[in-house]
């Protein structure tokens, strides 16, 4: 049996689709015809059954990836907790700290931050010669 374009035939193949309804008698059918002088059919399966098994490696790797990532990420919440407990357990002893010695923090910094202004003062005068 030929077909419209003189070539032969080999079956019909069909599925459901709504894409192409009132195209034959069955508007949910769709065929297709299969010209083996255009293209080997067992290459192609064969081409796109290796395809689909690159496919299923990439995503069991991306499986594996994502599962690393997010133990890494369970790990860094992890260590960002413990980082924040000992902040605020540093800066509980340092507000005591401050407490038992009184207020002469504000008197000590002062006078680092006029330390610091004189040498770099003195620093800028001498190094312009």
């Amino acid at each position: 049996m030929a077909n419209s374009g003189g070539l032969p035939s080999y079956g019909a193949v069909s599925h459901r689709s709504s894409a192409r309804s009132g195209y034959n008698n069955n508007p949910d059918e769709i065929q297709l015809r299969i010209d083996p002088m255009n293209a080997d059919l067992d290459e192609e399966v064969n081409g796109l059954r290796s395809k689909i098994s690159l496919l299923k490696n990439v995503a069991q790797e991306i499986g594996n990836e994502a599962r690393y990532q997010n133990d890494l990420i369970s790990q860094l919440q992890m260590t960002v907790i413990k980082a924040q407990a000992g902040v605020k357990n540093n800066m509980r002893w340092i507000n005591k700290k401050i407490i038992q010695n009184g207020s002469n923090h504000v008197f000590h910094v002062l006078l680092f931050v006029l330390l610091c202004f004189f040498v770099v003062y003195f620093l800028s005068k001498f190094s312009r010669g």
